[in-house]
């Protein structure tokens, strides 16, 4: 193991020596060339070989700082691969199979959560400080981003995706967009082993010390205000890629300009790294509603406290969100892709305009057996029913509603079956 360390600390003064990390702010080719010597080196030390070494933190740092901070194409698009390499190959957190007896039968292995306590981490939670003293935490935690600067993230995003003009391309746009993936992809890599492990040991601490629970907690942040950015983002950026072409956001005549404005590397790179997005936003998503569903259970079963608090549903928020803005309930169902989550949002939607039993019991904790794809179905065999319900929410929404409903459902139930025709 000192080996293994005194290995670790050479091969940090070697490449940390090829870096200038006072030279965020200049922009040269000699800074940058530097630069992506020192990725290069990182790479042949820790990837390339079978047996790589894990970079040190002070490494991690310096290659996040490159990806937040820098400016150059190429420096932005190999960091951001580096460090998903890296994470793939020295994961912080990881599920390893124990035997309880020498039997080999599967019920005789149990599932254990691996962390590496002392990894470095993109993230920096629990520190609640004032904005004068955030600076100064961040610089401590070698640039690592708290709860607020995640949301200022996602606000960013969100905010440029509204935009009509095409200086939405800027390299701060592609950069913020991949930044945005790294941390989904941190984020998810934490939380699903956790979860794994959650669903088969129910020990709910696992889940209390995940990355994505700590961010939604945090004090610092507006939870229902990230969810909202987060919709605001996949009805804006995502919405292209279903049917729409540029020309919806950008105006008349703009591909010249655009390639006049920035370099044509980066507007042919711009279209998959929205795409890219996108699909992050929905992993975004679903690991909450997955949290939140694993929260349900832990606290039907007692294993919360009030330490966890109470938080909206996330299912509940997009609902809301639905229900009094219409104008982006087609733009979500078409862009929304995840069959089992979208098929929930769609019985809850219907639900909150279908009349409920009047009688209910403590054991049905406000719901009922007919929140189904079934059930619904069910209701719309009833000729008075549906009257109602289409009277509420209009003929059009109705069948938008029915048509993902169906497409959703035939996904999950038979997947082969889509997969190879759909």
């Amino acid at each position: 193991m000192e080996t293994r360390r005194r290995g670790n600390r050479g091969i940090e003064e070697n490449t940390m020596a090829i870096l200038d990390l006072s030279g965020f702010s200049k922009n040269s080719q000699h800074v940058n060339d530097d630069r992506i010597a020192f990725l290069e080196a990182v790479r042949s030390a820790s990837i390339v070989p079978e047996n790589g070494i894990p970079p040190t933190n002070k490494m991690f740092e310096a290659i996040f700082q490159i990806l937040k901070d820098e400016k150059s194409l190429d420096l932005i698009m190999a960091s951001y691969q580096l460090l998903n390499e890296l994470d793939k190959r020295f994961p912080r957190v990881y599920i390893s199979k124990t035997e309880k007896s020498k039997s080999p039968s599967p019920s005789t292995v149990s599932l254990e959560l691996a962390v590496v306590k002392e990894a470095w981490s993109p993230f920096i939670f629990g520190v609640d400080v004032a904005s004068g003293e955030r600076e100064e935490a961040n610089k401590k935690s070698g640039g690592s981003l708290d709860a607020s600067a995640f949301l200022s993230l996602i606000q960013d995003l969100a905010k440029v995706a509204d935009e009509t003009k095409f200086e939405a391309t800027e390299t701060k746009f592609l950069r913020n967009m991949l930044l945005f993936q790294y941390l989904v992809s941190v984020l998810e890599g934490d939380f699903l082993p956790r979860n794994s492990v959650f669903t088969e040991t129910m020990n709910w601490i696992h889940l209390r010390e995940s990355l994505l629970n700590m961010l939604l907690v945090s004090r610092r942040i507006s939870y229902k205000g990230l969810v909202k950015d987060c919709l605001s983002v996949l009805c804006e950026i995502c919405h292209v890629h279903n049917g729409f072409s540029h020309e919806t956001r950008y105006p008349e005549n703009s591909s010249e300009g655009l390639l006049k404005s920035c370099d044509a590397a980066l507007a042919i790179a711009l279209p998959e790294v929205e795409k890219c997005t996108c699909i992050a936003v929905q992993k975004l998503l679903m690991i909450t509603m997955e949290l939140d569903l694993s929260k349900k259970k832990a606290d039907m079963q007692g294993l919360t406290t009030r330490a966890d608090g109470v938080r909206t549903p996330v299912v509940e928020i997009i609902l809301d969100e639905l229900t009094y803005n219409r104008d982006i309930l087609s733009p979500f169902f078409q862009d929304f892709n995840e069959p089992k989550w979208k098929l929930e949002i769609v019985v809850q939607y219907f639900w909150k305009y279908i009349a409920k039993p009047s009688v209910r019991t403590r054991r049905s904790n406000g719901s009922t057996d007919n929140a189904t794809f079934d059930g619904l179905l069910k209701c719309f065999s009833n000729g008075n029913s549906t009257k109602n319900i289409t009277k509420k929410i209009s003929p059009e929404v109705t069948q938008l509603l029915l048509a993902h409903g169906f497409q959703a459902f035939f996904v999950v139930i038979f997947p082969r079956f889509c997969r190879r025709h759909l």
